[in-house]
């Protein structure tokens, strides 16, 4: 577990990818400039949200095909790909084939249940359908045994001059080692150990009246801590499975004092939602405040977070909301200030 005397092992961070709607271009081409910056920083990983009926990216596998193009070595993933919206067949196959493209980079991760505002999509995108389709966790091992080789069709072999396979096409080995799965609540937590997937917990949670201090207030590190324990206990790796947690962390070393006014008004703006758990269903979602500050400031506050000294890497979330400037700005100081204040060192 990274303390100040234990490095952390790997750093990533995370992007919506916002675009204006009557101009998406520049705003994906910035997504891509972002993910090369990313990479020129040593950074390990960059992941990608996934929206729909939104500007922000709505196919993070396309955004990843473009970026395998114009990257040789930082890894590629979705935090998360929310499995109703998707055929787990056809996200099979286009995963493998932009895995085998990126040189076997990819870090697919992955939620269930319904898509939001299910009864005002579910007839464009189920419209025969939407009454049977299976949202369960069951849609994430259909697309675990199809990305893992297993036969899913009864046919293989020649029809007229035809070769045809009983697995999805492409197959890339080692894919299936490197599913995530979004998890908010213990309960999932523990059905992603108990499958052997590896665990994306974010800065939101679902936390359960038990949870609640004596005192009366919630502790999201405390929460977090524990669902992490309960994932390594479940999982077949034990202590070393794979988790990431994932925070907004805002680094001010090199901010101007407009960026740095402009950061905070988005921090207290956000700081309410993490007091107390809010939204249905049952006690809600729990959101983790923001860290701003300098790096060295922001590096006390995790080592002081007992989740953080759970994992050995991260995927620091970017504001969703802020400039191509400041993601440069943000980038360049978690890279060179406080990814080794955690004791991180850069990848060439």
């Amino acid at each position: 577990m990274p303390t100040p005397d234990v490095p952390l092992e790997k750093l990533g961070f995370l992007t919506i990818g916002l675009f204006d709607g009557d101009d998406p271009a520049p705003g994906h081409e910035s997504v891509l400039q972002v993910i090369e910056l990313g990479e020129q920083l040593g950074f390990d990983s960059v992941y990608l949200r996934h929206r729909h009926f939104q500007t922000g990216i709505s196919s993070p596998v396309a955004i990843m095909a473009a970026a395998s193009q114009r990257t040789s070595r930082i890894a590629m993933g979705t935090a998360v790909t929310p499995l109703g919206w998707e055929n787990p067949l056809r996200m099979a196959e286009d995963l493998a084939t932009v895995d085998i493209l990126s040189g076997g980079r990819l870090q697919p991760g992955f939620s269930v249940g319904p898509p939001i505002h299910w009864d005002d999509v579910k007839n464009a995108l189920y419209p025969d359908t939407a009454d049977a389709e299976d949202l369960s966790f069951e849609r994430v091992l259909r697309l675990q045994r199809m990305i893992a080789g297993a036969d899913v069709s009864t046919f293989a072999g020649t029809s007229g001059f035809e070769q045809f396979s009983a697995r999805v096409e492409p197959h890339s080995p080692g894919l299936v080692d490197r599913i995530w799965y979004g998890s908010a609540s213990s309960r999932s937590t523990r059905w992603a150990a108990e499958q052997g997937l590896n665990l994306l917990t974010s800065n939101i949670i679902k936390p359960e009246q038990s949870d609640l201090e004596t005192d009366g207030r919630w502790s999201f590190a405390a929460i977090q801590q524990r669902q992490i324990a309960l994932f390594k206990q479940h999982h077949p790796h034990g202590d070393t499975a794979r988790v990431s947690q994932g925070l907004v962390v805002i680094p001010t070393d090199t901010a101007t004092p407009e960026q740095r006014a402009r950061y905070q008004a988005y921090v207290d703006k956000r700081t309410p939602r993490t007091l107390a758990p809010g939204g249905p269903p049952g006690p809600g979602l729990l959101a983790a405040p923001d860290i701003i500050g300098t790096s060295q400031e922001i590096a006390e506050k995790l080592y002081a977070d007992v989740a953080f000294r759970e994992v050995r890497e991260v995927v620091f979330a970017l504001p969703f909301s802020f400039d191509h400037a400041d993601y440069v700005q943000i980038l360049t100081d978690m890279a060179t200030s406080l990814g080794p204040a955690l004791g991180w060192k850069p990848t060439t």
